[in-house]
């Protein structure tokens, strides 16, 4: 009867009209999103049969799928641009500048993919075919770049057992090193690498000492470090210090431009002047090497200079939603606060009538009933993820107002859910 009566006043908790239409975010309102799924989880949720006339969209998917503005089109469509291979791109050489100084680091290159720029990082850091790295077991690299590292490289990876954190027990880590060499039974060791944050454990954000400590043992055994840190501009807002803190202790590193900071394309990678030379020319061998870049190093430009201040507000969203979880009663999801920390949510459903398959599926779709229960239809575009669990990402093409919008769409679906479940009983 409790579960009959709950559904039944959040679902009359609804208004039949007048819900708050969302204001477009400083960049332009996301459209239909692609159909390419980045977990393979196929195609995301259609309109109810009918269709509603006003559906909007609030894609959680990914932070990849941000489209620039008006004010970074016009960055592009303006900027001065040289042959980048021929070193003369003006665009480019001042975000190199630009981002080697916000990093703290020697120098930089600019990469057409955050895949590209660890695998180049890889290539240059292990510099005979048969040596090896250190990997989180999982890291993205490991698990989302196809193992070019192996395929492309030549370089054997061996894994460490990745903290629900995001972070390695130190003492299996130095298990994990070789010695020895030359013998001829094992591989060199010559690299460790972490990332940051976390994406497969929600977006966590490395703590500095645990940082400082992989340093330090990479250092006793003479051994480089080099971050995956497509996200680390989100993991330097959840932390409160400059990125160049949070870098202080990597050799190398690799950012993305394209993700949180909304630019179309392209990553940057850092580190001292002697490995971004040798970069230079595994980027050209792997077919990165550019020509009029300008266009696009303009809006990476416009990524580091004026985007990285409002990350705060996908953290603060992505937390926004994830009390709301919690609020749900009975309790539905299960949300551990403590690692919401930047713009990556990870949760899971209790009851297990309801796969999160099911959910995402009820999220990305327009219900029956649901214009006249929320106003307008909504398409809340999420994925399953690791462990039976569900990811959303916040973005710039999120704002306030469109979370306050899955948060109603979520509270719909969880209510005729349990009312589902009471008529079953």
């Amino acid at each position: 009867m409790f579960l009959k009566t709950f559904a039944c006043r959040v679902l009359a908790s609804f208004p039949r009209c007048g819900v708050v239409i969302p204001r477009k975010p400083r960049y332009e309102a996301l459209g239909r999103s692609s159909e390419r799924g980045y977990y393979n989880t196929g195609k995301p949720g259609c309109a109810a049969p009918g269709g509603a006339a006003h559906v909007r969209v609030v894609d959680l998917r990914s932070d990849t799928v941000t489209k620039p503005g008006a004010a970074m089109r016009q960055a592009m469509a303006e900027a001065e641009v040289g042959d980048d291979v021929m070193g003369e791109d003006p665009t480019v050489n001042e975000l190199q500048k630009i981002a080697a100084e916000m990093f703290g680091m020697e120098a930089s290159l600019f990469v057409p993919s955050g895949t590209m720029s660890n695998l180049i990082a890889v290539m240059v850091h292990c510099r005979e075919r048969g040596d090896e790295m250190i990997v989180g077991d999982l890291s993205h690299l490991h698990v989302y770049e196809q193992g070019g590292s192996a395929q492309l490289a030549g370089v054997h990876a061996t894994t460490v057992t990745t903290r629900p954190d995001g972070t390695f027990d130190l003492v299996q880590l130095e298990s994990k090193i070789r010695h020895g060499y030359p013998d001829p039974h094992y591989p060199r060791t010559r690299l460790i690498c972490l990332e940051n944050t976390h994406n497969i454990q929600g977006g966590r954000a490395l703590p500095l000492p645990f940082l400082q400590e992989v340093r330090d043992l990479a250092d006793r055994y003479g051994l480089s470090v080099h971050t995956d840190g497509a996200r680390v501009m989100n993991a330097a807002a959840a932390l409160g210090v400059p990125p160049s803190t949070v870098l202080q202790h990597t050799h190398t590193v690799s950012v993305c431009l394209s993700k949180g900071l909304g630019s179309p394309v392209g990553t940057v990678l850092a580190g001292p002047r002697d490995f971004i030379s040798r970069a230079l020319r595994c980027r050209k061998a792997l077919g990165g090497g550019m020509r009029q870049a300008g266009v696009l190093a303009a809006a990476g430009k416009l990524s580091l200079q004026e985007m990285v201040g409002r990350l705060e507000e996908d953290h603060c969203n992505a937390r926004t939603f994830a009390l709301a979880l919690l609020e749900c009663e009975p309790a539905l999801f299960a949300v551990d606060m403590s690692a919401v920390e930047t713009n990556i949510l990870r949760f899971r459903i209790k009851d297990p009538a309801l796969s999160p398959q099911e959910f995402c599926a009820r999220m990305g779709r327009v219900g029956e009933g649901e214009e006249a229960a929320l106003g307008q239809g909504v398409q809340v575009l999420m994925y399953p993820h690791y462990e039976n669990s569900i990811r959303a990402v916040w973005h710039l093409g999120i704002s306030p107002e469109d979370t306050q919008l899955a948060v109603r769409k979520m509270q719909l679906v969880a209510a005729q859910h349990l009312n589902e479940h009471v008529k079953t009983q």
